[in-house]
């Protein structure tokens, strides 16, 4: 008798982790050096975590903020709190104190994660919320009874602790303010987003020896659907760059072969290659212009392919890219040019979702004024 296929992002981490334990999931990289984890790592990693949400009254139904940057901490408490049941809500941390106070005041969370401590600082304004600290520096923990480091909310449990998530829970959450102002949202059930990473896995043709490459905004849907959900599915490797500073250097030495990114993105990494090239009166330029208009022989496209179009797609991070993912609106036409004679295949998957207003709940969290120095008091924002 077989165990009935895997139906929630949790269950996916935890077949990824018995059928292949010791097998790369997840790589970072921080102060120069990548560091990797295995998806054994990852799965006990997640359970760990869920315990230890679990013990400070993290339930099923209740919602995870992360206030974060691509980074493995945020992902790893995402698949926690879906672990338990919860939901995952990624928010981008540029996001404005009156957005912030918007989606604080409407979904009424009790507990947010975030990467420093101009964060904590902002989310500890707010009364009823209980922070976890990244502490990516593993300095001294922050000393407001608020905040659990990240690294003291593992609980290790002999029995294992088991999942509670179901397929029709909603797994990731994104918001954001529409033109007038109002809070809407979109949610994705773990049965949804398993679905549509099967067919991106299947039509891209994933699988695990792929290499992914996370720099886009932790806090878009695309992320979940595009490079988290299918991730879990495939096992291939997912990385994540030092920052956004540094994911064009950390691109081109990964060489991933799943690329995931707006037009924007694309149009970004077009002109560096565009920087790349010589003047207009140069031969390189010549040969290129030339296969952006897709003319020339035989003769010249093996040259422009062995002197100018391998040299740049190893530039830019491109050379073993198969899967190159728009998400949205495709490329605009003198991108798509540069990447079709580059011979990089882009293709165009839909970012569209079902968005609508969120209503406040009726305890919500309301900012709170607090004395810095003992003697004067500050405004919340």
């Amino acid at each position: 008798m077989t165990n009935a296929q895997p139906s929630t992002l949790p269950d996916w981490l935890r077949h990824q982790a018995q059928q292949r334990p010791h097998a790369i999931a997840l790589r970072h990289k921080r102060l120069g050096t990548w560091h990797a984890l295995s998806w054994q790592d990852v799965a006990t990693a997640v359970e760990q975590l869920a315990a230890g949400l679990a013990q400070q009254g993290f339930a099923a139904g209740d919602a995870l903020l992360l206030v974060s940057h691509p980074r493995e901490e945020a992902l790893l408490l995402s698949l926690a709190a879906q672990w338990n049941g919860g939901i995952a809500i990624p928010l981008d941390p540029q996001l404005t104190d009156d957005a912030l106070r918007s989606v604080l005041t409407h979904i009424a969370p009790r507990f947010v994660f975030a990467e420093d401590d101009g964060q904590i600082d902002r989310l500890l304004t707010y009364e009823g919320l209980r922070v976890i600290d990244a502490n990516p520096r593993n300095l001294a923990s922050h000393p407001h009874a608020a905040v659990t480091d990240y690294r003291a909310l593992s609980v290790h449990n002999e029995n294992g602790f088991a999942s509670a998530a179901r397929p029709h829970d909603d797994a990731f959450a994104f918001v954001r303010l529409d033109a007038d102002g109002q809070l809407v949202e979109q949610r994705f059930p773990h049965a949804t987003l398993v679905r549509e990473a099967q067919q991106l896995v299947a039509t891209e043709k994933l699988n695990a020896d792929d290499e992914a490459f996370a720099a886009r905004a932790f806090a878009a849907a695309s992320q979940a659907r595009y490079l988290i959900a299918p991730w879990v599915l495939s096992g291939f490797r997912l990385n994540f760059p030092e920052s956004l500073a540094t994911r064009d250097n950390d691109r081109r030495e990964l060489a991933p072969t799943l690329v995931a990114g707006t037009r924007e993105t694309y149009a970004r990494v077009a002109q560096l290659v565009d920087d790349r090239l010589p003047g207009a009166r140069s031969w390189r330029r010549r040969l290129i212009n030339r296969a952006q208009r897709k003319q020339g022989g035989p003769l010249a496209r093996a040259l422009t392919w062995w002197l100018i179009t391998r040299p740049l797609r190893e530039v830019i991070g491109f050379s073993r890219t198969h899967a190159a993912l728009v998400i949205g609106p495709p490329l605009d036409e003198k991108t798509a040019a540069l990447f079709n004679a580059i011979r990089v295949d882009v293709r165009a998957w839909p970012d569209t979702g079902d968005w609508r207003r969120v209503e406040p709940k009726r305890q919500a969290v309301t900012p709170q004024r607090y004395a810095t120095d003992g003697a004067s008091e500050q405004p919340a924002y």
